[in-house]
């Protein structure tokens, strides 16, 4: 679907990039020439991914051990990341996220969400934001959110609450940084079944249903989904 060295010299930083959703996007940049850094909070995993893209592509990734919930480290992760040279692309794909009745919620329970989902992505986005208006260049902000953004939804309330924000964060930003050359975009990929999200979001007495009613769907999802589908699209919007 697109030229092998299309974002050939391209930099681009993945949030959450060691697994999951994450890792197949950056597998899908790397296909397609950019110059890679993932991050996250577990230094193993990160090296485990690096390693296995390093040796099936012949590239170099870069990998950063951050929590995305402190600003201060935030910065830290984005001095790392315009060393050598201005990044071009942030994409926001770290998360968190599990289903329970919202009475039985804690503070912290709800914070644990909004602290990963809203506020991680908004200290990524300005701390990236400031470095490209500060330097003069241009720069794309690709959010990662869900379909509740829009309606809201039972049993995610947090997670619902924080993508609203992100949202509206790349409503605002695709208005006022327009102008100035950085693009603030998103993208709602759906439901597919990575380990972590089925562990966390499909009740255990539910798996085995759930399976054999979508058996279908998941197989094409399987197939086609982390790597091709949300790729292409992710391509499509997040580079000019």
């Amino acid at each position: 679907m697109f030229q092998s060295n299309l974002l050939k010299g391209k930099r681009v930083l993945i949030t959450g990039g060691g697994t999951g959703l994450g890792k197949s996007i950056g597998m899908r940049m790397i296909e397609l020439g950019a110059e890679l850094m993932i991050c996250g909070r577990r230094a193993q995993v990160l090296e485990d991914t690096a390693k296995e893209f390093e040796n099936s592509f012949s590239c170099k990734v870069r990998t950063h051990v951050i929590d995305v919930r402190s600003a201060e480290a935030v910065e830290g992760l984005m001095d790392a990341a315009f060393t050598g040279g201005p990044l071009d692309v942030l994409i926001n794909n770290a998360a968190g996220n599990f289903i329970a009745r919202t009475e039985t919620l804690s503070n912290r329970a709800v914070d644990s969400i909004l602290n990963i989902v809203l506020h991680g992505t908004a200290y990524c986005t300005l701390a990236a934001g400031k470095r490209w208006i500060t330097q003069g260049v241009g720069g794309v902000v690709l959010n990662i959110v869900a379909s509740y953004a829009w309606t809201g939804s039972p049993y995610v309330v947090p997670s619902a609450m924080a993508k609203a924000g992100v949202l509206a964060l790349t409503q605002s930003l695709a208005v006022e940084w327009g102008p100035k050359g950085i693009r603030t975009v998103a993208i709602s990929p759906g439901t597919f079944p990575t380990k972590g999200a089925w562990d966390r979001l499909v009740p255990p007495s539910m798996v085995e249903r759930f399976e054999r009613i979508h058996q279908w769907r998941l197989h094409y999802y399987r197939r086609w989904s982390l790597v091709a589908r949300r790729g292409h699209v992710l391509v499509f919007i997040g580079f000019e």
